[in-house]
């Protein structure tokens, strides 16, 4: 893929992005608290998470496999693979087997993730290991604000990440199907500290690859992620009242949305 094709293809991701960031403050995607038989045929939700999130997985290592010798072992490029990786490893092969319950996931929401997935995963290792200038990521780039920022972003982001899903796995003991106020970590500012940790994550990528491939990807995150926060805000406040709004969380992002 040349590079305008390759810029092309970003603008119309950019564009989708939108497009979804939009339709999703409408409808609720039916999976979690918001499940809905109307969404079709389900499957477990470990099966779901599993089949939706692996496909990247396998993806980017192809990709990588099969990019020239001077890009698959440029050493800052494999340090990107690393990372992205390091992540989709954990939703793929670890949180799955954490989820507690008996919950379901839509197949119809399970395929559309599993075309993003590999979207994103053409986007990230496309501009990795194909389409960027071989000397654009010189080995001093370790050594980079940009790298250093970006880093210490995408490590904080996977931590909440990782810690908030935790405290949602322990808000209920077992046979217990009542909601609750998720409370601890991030969740003291906002009410999907999950989500924040996730879009954190993407932005730090994008600032260490300093790409608009990782930008695109860390606006898809928001696009896709801030309308279901805002839902589930609505939920809460819904079930909880004052109980909730009290607490003046905000939904996302801390202190601003």
């Amino acid at each position: 893929m040349d590079t305008t094709t390759f810029n092309i293809f970003l603008g119309a991701m950019a564009a989708t992005a939108l497009i979804v960031f939009i339709a999703l403050h409408f409808v609720s995607a039916g999976y979690g608290m918001f499940f809905d038989k109307k969404w079709g045929v389900s499957l477990s939700n470990r099966i779901g998470w599993i089949a939706m999130e692996a496909p990247v997985f396998i993806a980017m290592t192809i990709l990588w496999l099969l990019a020239p010798a001077e890009y698959r072992f440029d050493p800052v490029r494999v340090v990107f693979l690393l990372l992205f990786q390091l992540h989709y490893f954990q939703r793929s092969f670890i949180f799955p087997f954490l989820i507690k319950g008996n919950s379901r996931m839509p197949l119809s929401i399970v395929a559309m993730g599993v075309v993003f997935n590999l979207l994103n995963a053409l986007m990230q290792g496309g501009w990795i290991f194909y389409v960027s200038p071989l000397d654009y990521y010189p080995d001093t780039w370790f050594y980079t604000p940009q790298f250093i920022v970006g880093v210490v972003v995408f490590a904080a982001g996977m931590f909440i990440n990782i810690q908030s899903d935790s405290i949602i796995r322990h808000l209920r003991k077992p046979g217990d199907k009542r909601h609750y106020i998720p409370r601890g970590g991030m969740f003291r500012w906002v009410s999907s500290a999950n989500y924040f940790g996730e879009f954190l994550e993407w932005v730090g990528f994008a600032i260490f690859t300093w790409s608009w491939a990782g930008a695109v990807f860390a606006w898809w995150t928001f696009a896709n992620l801030a309308p279901r926060a805002s839902s589930l805000y609505k939920r809460y406040a819904e079930e909880f009242g004052e109980e909730f709004t009290k607490e003046k969380r905000k939904k996302i992002i801390p202190f601003i949305y």
